[in-house]
């Protein structure tokens, strides 16, 4: 499968993958191919990404969860500098695992990707002092297209690593901490409800 190693289904929950790329290192450095349609396809994933993105984030930050509505997209994400905690739940309607999430930590150092399909909320958690995060998309943009989930539904319960804080009700961020620092969302993260108010 050329350069990279694929684990499909993460916890049971179909189309979830973690993807490994091959790293090849010396004493100069190391080279990596962080993308390749043709090892895609071998590995049985046919996607045609139109846009990238890229975003720079502080210890503490939390992105999520998001998922657009009438245009989903499938991500293929990863870190280029620093570590984030990145989750994954499924909302797509008649799914088995329906309301489970899956998280992985995506660092520079592992350099591993993570694929998120079409009918998922994602969001993540910044652990390092900085992170910059950056993923591929299937679809653009659409602006007024956007849903989002409570990061904290107790419904869903996602165990994010160093969070300190107990749930008051609301998606809110006050209260809650990460390594002694406060967590930090934006206003409207802090609005979204649990995934029994979704639409």
């Amino acid at each position: 499968m050329g350069q990279i190693t694929v684990q499909k289904n993460l916890d049971g929950i179909e189309g979830l993958c973690l993807i490994t790329p091959a790293v090849h290192g010396d004493s100069r450095g190391y080279f990596m191919e962080t993308y390749s349609q043709r090892d895609m396809a071998e590995a049985g994933f046919d996607i045609t990404f139109v846009q990238d993105n890229q975003s720079m984030s502080t210890k503490g930050v939390l992105r999520g969860l998001h998922f657009q509505k009438q245009y989903p997209q499938t991500k293929l994400v990863r870190v280029i500098r620093g570590e984030v905690f990145d989750v994954a739940v499924d909302i797509r309607p008649g799914s088995k695992t329906y309301g489970r999430w899956h998280g992985e930590i995506l660092s520079e150092e592992n350099k591993k990707q993570y694929l998120v399909p079409r009918g998922f909320a994602h969001g993540y958690l910044v652990l390092s002092d900085t992170a910059e995060f950056c993923y591929k998309c299937d679809d653009f943009y659409h602006p007024n297209d956007e849903g989002g989930l409570a990061w904290n539904d107790p419904e869903i319960g996602i165990v994010w690593p160093k969070l300190t804080g107990s749930y008051a009700g609301t998606a809110s961020a006050k209260g809650y901490m990460v390594d002694g620092i406060p967590l930090a969302l934006s206003e409207r993260d802090q609005l979204w409800q649990g995934i029994h108010h979704m639409f």
